[in-house]
C-alpha cells in the first residue's frame, strides 16, 4: 500500500525486516512448516505431532523449542502432557493462503498439462 501524497511504500526499519525475515527463515524448514500447518488444525502433544510430521519425538521438540522461542508457538500442561498451540494466529493465515495458493498453482500446472483432468 503505496503513500497517497508520495506514491512511495510505507518505511519498513532495518530491524522490522530482520524480524520478518527471521521468521520467514523459521517457517521455510519443511519440518517446521508442518508442525505449524498441523497445530493451526488444533492443539497437540508433541507425540501426536511427530507422528503426523513422521519425524521423531526429539526432532519435533527441538523444532518445537524454536518456534516457541520466537513466539509463533506456546505450550501448556496438560495432565502430563504438554500441549502446544499456535501463538499467533497471523501466523495460521500466512501459512493457510500459502497452502491454498500452492493448491491453486499446483493444479493449475496439472489441468495445462492435461493430468487429472
Amino acid at each position: 500500500m503505496a503513500d497517497t501524497e508520495t506514491g512511495e511504500p510505507p518505511y519498513l526499519s532495518p530491524e522490522l525486516l530482520q524480524d520478518m525475515a527471521g521468521t520467514f527463515g523459521l517457517l521455510a524448514s519443511t519440518m517446521r512448516l508442518h508442525i505449524v500447518w498441523v497445530l493451526a488444525h488444533g492443539e497437540c502433544d508433541v507425540g501426536t505431532i511427530a507422528a503426523q510430521v513422521g519425524g521423531t519425538v526429539p526432532t519435533v521438540s527441538h523444532h518445537l523449542a524454536k518456534l516457541k522461542l520466537a513466539g509463533l508457538v506456546r505450550s501448556r500442561r496438560e495432565g502430563r502432557h504438554q500441549v502446544y498451540l499456535v501463538d499467533d494466529p497471523h501466523i495460521v493465515t500466512i501459512v493457510r493462503q500459502m497452502v491454498d495458493r500452492m493448491r491453486d498453482q499446483t493444479a493449475g500446472t496439472r489441468r495445462r498439462r492435461g493430468v487429472g483432468a
